[in-house]
């Protein structure tokens, strides 16, 4: 019992560190994501370098999440706790790579900056390039990945009673919302960034915060008190 409610308390904080450091990490890399010249301009590297900082502590907890939650969630059903442990891991891949491409550009402005070289449309291009990049990553890791590994979650705690019903509810609609409304922007009917996307992701985001604070006051329900986990008491002869 000890063990399983620090398991879940642990799971619970990490969730809260990945919603803190993927909006602090998408705040701080505005000016590189908006600016076009960045690459060839003054720019703000401190900034963008606490972006990913911000977005590395986010790799890092995502993968805690599933690590802690894999022994409670596998004695339920081990296939969709193995699938959720390898989701977060290419989440956290996915999300990785976009660090890498948004400090390249930090790293190229940078060896730029003092040689007098004259502003070159080819540097320009590649730091569009290497921000195009970073945008799928953003698509593809915290939207349709993370809609993936929400459904996963959300589908095993629903049915083994785990946490409350109406929130793995949540957890499912959330899934679902987001996915529809990443390939709504993979083909472009609105920006990632936007009033739709923002209103698209506001169920998941609600599903883990709530999961969250869920696990940190009350943890999940031990697998031997699971109503899915009853023992049948044989019936008394008569």
């Amino acid at each position: 019992m000890s063990s399983t409610r620090t398991a879940a308390m642990a799971a619970g904080v990490l969730f809260l560190i990945t919603e803190i450091t993927a909006m602090a990490g998408l705040a701080l890399y505005q000016p590189v994501l908006h600016d076009t010249n960045y690459i060839v301009g003054a720019g703000a590297d401190d900034r963008v370098l606490m972006g990913g900082l911000a977005e590395l502590i986010l790799a890092v907890a995502v993968i805690g999440t599933a690590v802690t939650l894999y022994p409670l969630l596998a004695q339920h059903n081990h296939s969709v706790a193995l699938g959720y442990v390898c989701g977060r891991l290419l989440e956290a891949a996915v999300i990785t790579v976009g660090i890498i491409t948004v400090l390249s550009v930090v790293t190229l402005r940078q060896n730029l900056a003092g040689t007098g070289l004259p502003a070159d449309t080819t540097l320009v291009t590649i730091g569009k390039t290497l921000v195009a990049i970073h945008d799928w990553t953003f698509l593809l890791g915290p939207n349709v990945i993370l809609g993936v590994n929400s459904l996963l979650l959300a589908t095993l705690v629903y049915r083994s009673r785990l946490v409350p019903r109406l929130l793995a509810m949540l957890g499912l609609a959330g899934g679902v919302l987001i996915c529809a409304s990443a390939t709504a922007v993979m083909f472009g009917g609105y920006e990632q960034i936007s009033v739709w996307g923002t209103a698209a992701a506001l169920p998941v985001f609600a599903w883990e915060v709530g999961l969250a604070g869920y696990l940190i006051v009350k943890g999940f329900v031990p697998p031997q008190d699971s109503p899915s986990e009853q023992p049948r008491t044989a019936p008394s002869a008569a």
